[in-house]
């Protein structure tokens, strides 16, 4: 089946296999590697036969160390961040490396609700039968627990803070309550949770302090250096190129750097010299943005273009993923591209592509 974009245990088997058949660690209960390779797997590198394998998060490893060493206590993880610093990717990496599943997923939303995550009701049987095993609709928490895995919930800070409590039981106890059959679900070894979050959302709901005594917190910070950022930009460019078939050759490396200097520049409020003072933008320019302008530059480029990325491919994803807001942030793309990208010699094709379309 041609997926669009395949779960990260089906695009990376061949490492996840390779890896298992190289792995010499102890293994938790569970686990199907040990947390060892699980860190190999996330920050990439060579095995003892030569094996290449791939970086999947490209930043501090002590950070995936500590990730991953919680996992194997009875402490759930929470990633923590702003947008697009990779949370939700290394959570399903996680997953994918640990139990070869990372489809047990809980979505946060403003409408979540506390069957999302305990249980539901198949009505038509309840009504018939009463409240029976048989009519319960398991959620991705109640199965995690059934088959000591790990579940994944995104954006918990989005989900009401009493729908959000309903965790604490689970966390603390390992133990899933089902008052109507006066039974419970008892987790078996393996379950974890690893949650996401970030501070920069609207609609934010703080966790309790009882729920964040029950998770070990990881904030995944922005990239470091522009070079890490690059790095990051790069490979996940890639990859898309493949996963979406586009008929396009890939980026040059001057192309993501310069796009990458923009948003760093307007994230930070500086130029990278350090000499001039700029103003930020509403948004959040992240590195999942500047993969976003780079990918939408090569689908134009590819489609309605001679399939090399161009000024022109760039600048349209570059102005939308900057404005946000049609006045604050106009005026703040305005004077950082007449004041910035007006005066770097070799920035005029961006500079005229933007004017164009400004």
């Amino acid at each position: 089946m041609n997926t669009l974009r395949a779960h990260a245990e089906q695009q990376f088997q061949h490492e996840l296999e390779e890896l298992k058949k190289q792995d010499t660690g102890t293994k938790p209960s569970n686990w199907q590697l040990s947390p060892q390779m699980v860190v190999k797997y996330l920050m990439g590198g060579k095995l003892r036969n030569g094996f290449e394998v791939l970086p999947k998060y490209i930043g501090n490893q002590r950070l995936m160390e500590i990730a991953v060493a919680t996992l194997t206590t009875d402490r759930a993880l929470l990633l923590y961040g702003i947008p697009g610093t990779a949370k939700s990717w290394v959570s399903e990496h996680l997953a994918a490396a640990i139990t070869g599943d990372s489809t047990m997923l809980v979505q946060g939303t403003a409408g979540t609700g506390e069957e999302a995550i305990r249980y539901g009701w198949n009505y038509a049987r309840l009504l018939t039968e009463g409240p029976t095993e048989a009519a319960i609709v398991e959620t991705p928490v109640m199965k995690a627990m059934k088959e000591g895995k790990i579940v994944r919930i995104e954006e918990l800070t989005r989900i009401a803070a009493d729908v959000q409590d309903t965790l604490i039981t689970i966390l603390s106890e390992k133990t899933l309550p089902i008052p109507e059959l006066n039974t419970e679900v008892q987790a078996i070894k393996g379950f974890n949770v690893i949650a996401t979050a970030n501070n920069r959302d609207k609609g934010v709901n703080e966790l309790s302090s009882a729920l964040k005594r029950r998770f070990n917190t990881v904030i995944l910070p922005v990239p470091a250096t522009a070079e890490e950022e690059v790095k990051i930009v790069q490979t996940r460019v890639e990859s898309s190129i493949k996963s979406l078939d586009l008929p396009t050759n890939l980026p040059t490396l001057k192309d993501i750097q310069r796009i990458v200097t923009i948003f760093r520049e307007l994230r930070s409020g500086v130029t990278e010299d350090g000499r001039t003072k700029l103003k930020s933008p509403s948004g959040t320019v992240s590195t999942a943005e500047a993969i976003s302008v780079v990918n939408s530059g090569l689908a134009l480029s590819a489609h309605f273009g001679d399939g090399k990325l161009s000024a022109q491919d760039l600048a349209s994803g570059l102005i939308g993923a900057i404005v946000k807001d049609p006045v604050q942030d106009a005026v703040v793309w305005k004077e950082y591209m007449e004041n910035i990208i007006k005066t770097r010699e070799d920035w005029k094709d961006i500079y005229r592509a933007c004017r164009e379309l400004a």
